[in-house]
């Protein structure tokens, strides 16, 4: 059972986590962080979710999606949902270093553009780590996640 207040700071704070998870993961390539760090942070603000509100609140009113039950959901409900997304970012992040293989380089090499002045963000940097990046991210988001679901529904 949670309090007004928690679900007050829960309901404040976990947009902030989100956003900061994100700005981590983008900046990866040139600055502390990257997929690893923008997924733990992403799972946090999950973990929050769930330690407040409860695994049901997030599938049924954020997800929208209806389970019978326990034994049910893990294998056909969120968790699968999970599993997915932990095979795509494995995935994403193979793939994104046999690329340069394509091209006579190296395995992971890494290769940049800079992008022509954007109207309200200037100059963009985007690094080919910035693919490699995404697959850790939806790996550490897919693998804790359903660390989480599971041993949170025992």
């Amino acid at each position: 059972m949670s309090t007004v207040i928690a679900r007050t700071v829960t309901r404040t704070v976990v947009p902030i986590i989100l956003v900061t998870a994100v700005a981590l993961l983008l900046q990866g390539h040139n600055l502390p962080g990257g997929g690893f760090i923008g997924g733990v942070l992403t799972v946090t603000a999950f973990a929050l979710i769930y330690i407040i509100y409860g695994l049901d609140y997030l599938e049924e009113e954020l997800l929208h999606q209806n389970r019978e039950t326990i034994i049910e959901s893990l294998q056909h409900g969120i968790v699968e949902n999970y599993q997915i997304a932990f095979g795509v970012g494995l995935a994403v992040a193979a793939v994104s270093g046999l690329v340069p293989l394509l091209f006579g380089g190296n395995f992971l090499l890494q290769d940049h553009w800079y992008t022509p002045a954007l109207p309200v963000y200037g100059e963009l940097h985007v690094a080919s780590a910035l693919a490699f990046d995404l697959g850790v991210y939806f790996v550490v988001v897919g693998s804790l996640l359903t660390i989480l679901a599971v041993v949170g529904s025992e």
